[in-house]
Parts: C-alpha cells; sequence; structure tokens
C-alpha cells in the first residue's frame, strides 16, 4: 500500500455535523434512505479468512420502527465457524503484526475518507436498523469517521513515542521501548452505537496490529457487514478482521474461553460484561497468557441541580440526556437530582418539554423513536409500571401509537433515591426525578448508586463546582451541560465501578490496551 508521509498527514479535527435543518441537507437524507430501501431485504454472509460463508440459519435483523420491514438476512456462525474463524486470525496475525504502524493506519484513513463520502448512505440504513433519527445517526457515522482518523494518528504516534516519552539514558546500554500487539481479540461490540463503537473498538484492535473476530449485535448485524465491506474494499488483508455474527452464549463463551484468545473488547449490558470477565479469568489448557477485558458496562447517569443553577438549561440538557435515541445510551441521564428549593420549577419544565416530544418513524425524523426489540421494549414497560409505584407520574407512562416498538417518553416525580427506578439500568424513555435537601445531599445521592459512568453538574457557584469535580464519583463528569454527547478526543469515554473498565475510548492511552510494551537493552 502506498503511505502518505506522516509529515502530511492534517492535524486531527473532530468529523462537523449535518445540519438538518438546511433543505439541501433533508433531501440528501431523505435520498439515502430511499436508496437503502431498495437494498433491504437481501443475504449477508459470513466472511472468515476472506471467504465469504452462507449459513443456513440466519439472523432477521428488523425495522424496530416498522416491524414488517426486514432490513436483511444475515448469516449465522456457530462454534465450528468461529473456530474456523479463529484459526484464520491466528495465521493472519503472524503477518498482519509484521505491518508498520504506519501502513496499517493508511487503512483506516482510506475508510474514514470512503465513509465521509458516504455519510448518508451508512447513516440512512443505521436510522432503519436502529431506530435512531436523522441527528442521532449522523452524530454516530461522525463518530465512527472520528474514530478510524483518531486511532490511525494514535497508532504511528506510538510507534514513535521514544520521540515523545525518551527513556532515561545511562552509559553503556541501548534501551528502547516498543508497543507490539496482543494477537487474536473477540470483538463484541453494542445495538446501540451500531456503527461508530463497532468501527472504534475494531479499529484500535486492527490498527495496533492484531487480528479480530467481529461479533455483532444480533438487532444490527446488517450496519456492521457494511463496515466490513468497506474495509475490504479499501484492500485490508483477508483474516485481519473476521465477521461471525452469532449467538452470545454459543459463539460469544465459546471464544471468551478459547485458549487462543488473548483479549475481548466488549460493550454492553453490566450483567454480560461480568460474565465475559469471569469467563475469561479462567484458564484453559493450552493458554499461556491473563486474557485481557477492555469492557465498557453501561451506567445509570444523572444530573444534579443546585439552586443557584439556570434552571433553563438544566431542564433542557436533563431532557436532553434521557430522552436522546430514546434514552438507550450508556450515557443517557435517566435520574435528575434536584435540591428542594427549585424542585418544582425544574421538574414542572422538565414534565413541559418531555410532553413536547412527538413519538413515530425515525425516518420521519420524529423526537422520539422506537427502542430496539420486543426484549426491551416488554422490559421498558414493566419498569414503567414499578415507576408508578416509586414515585408520581408526571409525563407518558404507556406504550405509544405505530407498527413498531414504540413507548413514550416518561417523567416520573418525588422518586426515592433507593427505588428501583432510581439505581437499576432502564435503557429506555424514563427519567427519574428526585429531591435532595440540599447540593452536598444531592452529589450523596448521585453517588449512590453501583455504577459510575458519566454525569452532570449544574451550578453557578464556583467553590461548589470545585467540590463537584472532585467527589461526584463518574469517569466523565459534565459542568453545566448534560451528560451525553462525548466527542472523540475530546471527551475521552469510560466509567467506573460496575460501568467498566474504565477503558477510555477515543482517548491517548486507549490503543495500550490493545498492546503490550517490549524493553530491549542492549549493552554497548
Amino acid at each position: 500500500m502506498t503511505t502518505t508521509p506522516y509529515t502530511q498527514v492534517k492535524p486531527y479535527a473532530n468529523e462537523p455535523f449535518t445540519n438538518f435543518t438546511l433543505e439541501e441537507n433533508k433531501q440528501a437524507i431523505q435520498a439515502a434512505i430511499a436508496k437503502v430501501k431498495t437494498e433491504l431485504g437481501r443475504n449477508y454472509p459470513l466472511t472468515i479468512g476472506g471467504e465469504k460463508i452462507e449459513t443456513e440459519v440466519k439472523i432477521t435483523s428488523i425495522n424496530p420502527g416498522n416491524v414488517d420491514e426486514v432490513i436483511g438476512y444475515v448469516s449465522k456462525a456457530d462454534q465450528q465457524l468461529a473456530e474456523q474463524a479463529m484459526q484464520a486470525a491466528l495465521l493472519t496475525f503472524e503477518t498482519w503484526k509484521k505491518v508498520p504502524a504506519r501502513e496499517r493506519a493508511e487503512y483506516l484513513f482510506q475508510a474514514a475518507k470512503l465513509m465521509r463520502e458516504r455519510k448518508h448512505e451508512f447513516s440512512a440504513l443505521m436510522m432503519l436498523e436502529s431506530g435512531k433519527n436523522y441527528v442521532e445517526a449522523d452524530v454516530d457515522t461522525a463518530e465512527a469517521i472520528d474514530f478510524l482518523e483518531f486511532y490511525a494518528r494514535e497508532a504511528i504516534r506510538l510507534s514513535k513515542v521514544e520521540e515523545t516519552l525518551p527513556l532515561t539514558k545511562i552509559p553503556g546500554e541501548d534501551n528502547h521501548v516498543t508497543y507490539i500487539p496482543l494477537g487474536v481479540g473477540i470483538v463484541i461490540p453494542p445495538w446501540n452505537f451500531p456503527l461508530a463503537i463497532c468501527v472504534g473498538m475494531t479499529a484500535a484492535a486492527v490498527v495496533s496490529g492484531n487480528t479480530v473476530l467481529l461479533k455483532p449485535a444480533s438487532t444490527t448485524p446488517v450496519i456492521a457487514h457494511k463496515f466490513m465491506a468497506l474495509m475490504e474494499e479499501v484492500g485490508l488483508p483477508a483474516g485481519v478482521i473476521n465477521f461471525i455474527p452469532g449467538s452470545g452464549a454459543e459463539v460469544g463463551d465459546y471464544l471468551t474461553t478459547h485458549p487462543k484468545t488473548r483479549f475481548i473488547s466488549f460493550t454492553g449490558s453490566k450483567e454480560v460484561g461480568l460474565r465475559i470477565n469471569k469467563l475469561a479469568a479462567d484458564t484453559v489448557p493450552g493458554q499461556i497468557w491473563i486474557k485481557r477485558v477492555i469492557a465498557e458496562m453501561g451506567g445509570k447517569d444523572g444530573i444534579v441541580v443546585d439552586e443557584t443553577a439556570d434552571l433553563e438549561a438544566a431542564a433542557t440538557a436533563i431532557v436532553a440526556a434521557a430522552f436522546g435515541f430514546q434514552g438507550q445510551k450508556c450515557s443517557a441521564g435517566s435520574r435528575a437530582i434536584i435540591v428542594e428549593s427549585v424542585y418544582d420549577q425544574v421538574a414542572e419544565r422538565v414534565t413541559e418539554l418531555t410532553k413536547q416530544l412527538q413519538v413515530g418513524p425515525q425516518e420521519d425524523n420524529f423526537a422520539a423513536g422506537p427502542v430496539i426489540d420486543k426484549t426491551s421494549y416488554e422490559r421498558i414497560l414493566d419498569y414503567i409500571e414499578v415507576g408508578k409505584q416509586e414515585g408520581t407520574l408526571l409525563a407518558g407512562g404507556d406504550k405509544a401509537e405505530g407498527n413498531g416498538y414504540y413507548i413514550q417518553p416518561t417523567v416520573f416525580g418525588d422518586v426515592g433515591g433507593k427505588a428501583r427506578i432510581m439505581q437499576e439500568e432502564i435503557f429506555g424513555p424514563v427519567l427519574a426525578l428526585a429531591k435532595a435537601k440540599d447540593w452536598q445531599e444531592a452529589i450523596a445521592m448521585y453517588n449512590d448508586t453501583e455504577f459510575g459512568l458519566t454525569g452532570s453538574y449544574f451550578s453557578t457557584d464556583e467553590a461548589r463546582i470545585e467540590v463537584a469535580l472532585e467527589t461526584v464519583h463518574c469517569g466523565n463528569l459534565y459542568i453545566n451541560r448534560k451528560c451525553t454527547g462525548a466527542l472523540v478526543g475530546v471527551h475521552p469515554f469510560g466509567g467506573f465501578n460496575m460501568s467498566g473498565t474504565d477503558s477510555k475510548a477515543g482517548g491517548y492511552d486507549y490503543l495500550m490496551l490493545f498492546s503490550q510494551a517490549k524493553l530491549t537493552s542492549r549493552k554497548m
């Protein structure tokens, strides 16, 4: 592959978002949706060592906003095919690990270029498969481009680490540190950012010199296949990424316990993350390393508002954080803790703003679309019934009309800190409001959770803000803004406690998780 000299690579800058208030941009995304609709219902194969494999058993991907519409039929791997993929990845690793970082990075640069050119096409497919509206899908695609660009540059930087972090010199020795790849990894991305996180996790692993088995979420495998096809188009060698959708219980567990698996990169629920961590911790015959687990496992994120805050800004942020993509984000602000002297004002405004959110098909760009599938739909509705016993229903509280998994954006007020809807991750359009006697108690209530991913603190008191910066226990804390919307390279993302391993995706140490440092010392 011909590579551009690193000195000619432009400095990193985040991909701009599309302004859909402009008519030409609305027409462009609508045209992309129409194009994607002509391609629905196709069959998508596995890709193992470059070979396309069709299986009899398929995963049927449907549009959650129109359950009669099939996005595609994706071949489903079993353990035998998972083993075939492992062997392909092991074989390819022996050559891929020797490819210079600059050359590996060039594949990512080229993929980012093509994805940028086809941005609306990727977004449109993602909208139909995952239920995102225009803005949410556009942001997801932009983040995928950001990950490709950012990790490509990071791989080059780490290959030159001695220029920025030189070792201490001593007489008579020549010492060097290099970051070398780990081996074969299992990449298990989530459905809620089905392009961005899939791309980020996979790109980070391969640009570091590893080969991977990519097992996408079963609800969003078609957009993952589109990414796989893009990497093939830019010429990524066969076997570097092996595309193997399949059952977590069958394929996921098998590969997690495989003796040749070197690392597992996972984003998803706490329960699955803990299971992966437990399985990976057990050594098996033929295993000669401790497996590395890189996990982001969700949260019960919140926004704290004190009596000095800009209450309109706080209410707007609470609603945006709670109901963006129907609350199906690990960073979603599913609880707000408000000092009692301003609680009624904030609760009233939050309720007003929530009731303004219209529910409908994502392709028509409604503010609130469907949740991802029937299982989520039923679980969220069950939590709403729990909420009716634990708080005062202020908005929503029921399913919404439509031929899909639609739920009304729901707000409960006067919820106690120990209530289930304050403690458990719902992953849906459900917001709990709690009252605190003062700002110190509000912070304490925020911290009273097993999670620790994102949080926000709204205040104009600088002394209180300083205390919040030190004591609010989460991986990503935002002051006077919503707790969703982390940008690659700007807000490295990852949380504490049961929110995962604080891996900081989009940060300057992330690729080190997919590498191991080797010191070489030569006596002179």
